[in-house]
């Protein structure tokens, strides 16, 4: 899986996501968002959540965790 990194202009954010965001009838296919948030006084906060949610759904459908809570996904294979 591709990923495309993107800066948010309203927010010093970061985002990364699959390179083709689509939902996928496959519970094992399927594609997440993670947005990481910088805090200059706090631990950074990585929100992730499944790709191709309604924004109803987003309110309900994610999961936050601080800095030093997760680790690299390389680091971890």
């Amino acid at each position: 899986m591709d990923d495309t990194t993107l800066r948010h202009d309203d927010m010093d954010a970061t985002t990364t996501r699959p390179a083709a965001t689509r939902r996928s009838a496959s519970a094992d296919d399927e594609e997440f968002v993670a947005i990481v948030v910088p805090y200059d006084d706090a631990p950074d906060e990585c929100t992730i959540f499944p790709a191709g949610l309604s924004e109803d759904e987003l309110l309900t459908t994610w999961l936050s965790a601080q800095e030093g809570a997760y680790v690299s996904l390389a680091e971890m294979r």
